[in-house]
């Protein structure tokens, strides 16, 4: 399948992370781990780092870029981001990270519909967009 690249980046082949609930970057991953911080999350201690992180949503906090900024200069960033709705907060931390020189991750936006697919599986992202589940 194909997604719309939002951010891009370095193409990928990791596992996915399929979120269950949208969640906020800020208080909500923990940027010095990479683990999900926010008790109140299905996934919570859960690591994003190096995962094909499937966004359903994100809550929103002008900080959000900030930690995503941490999360790629600390090497623990997710390998992709499909998001369901793109965050232009949140995808300022990859723009800002690559002006910075770092490697970044890409961003893509895909229908949620299609996430059911990647629930435990291993997904391949191509520079243009292209999302194949490797298994």
């Amino acid at each position: 399948m194909k997604a719309e690249v939002l951010v891009a980046g370095q193409p990928a082949e990791a596992p996915a992370l399929v979120l269950t609930a949208p969640i906020s970057f800020w208080g909500g991953v923990n940027p010095k781990t990479g683990l999900i911080a926010d008790v109140r999350h299905p996934q919570h201690g859960v690591s994003i780092s190096g995962k094909v992180l499937c966004l359903p949503g994100t809550i929103g906090s002008s900080s959000a870029a900030a930690v995503l900024l941490e999360l790629v200069s600390a090497g623990l960033a997710p390998a992709a981001l499909v998001l369901h709705e793109p965050d232009a907060i949140l995808l300022l931390g990859l723009i800002v990270a690559q002006e910075m020189g770092h490697l970044t991750p890409m961003a893509l936006r895909l229908d949620r519909a299609e996430f059911g697919e990647f629930v435990d599986t291993k997904l391949a992202i191509g520079t243009d967009g292209t999302v194949l589940i490797t298994r």
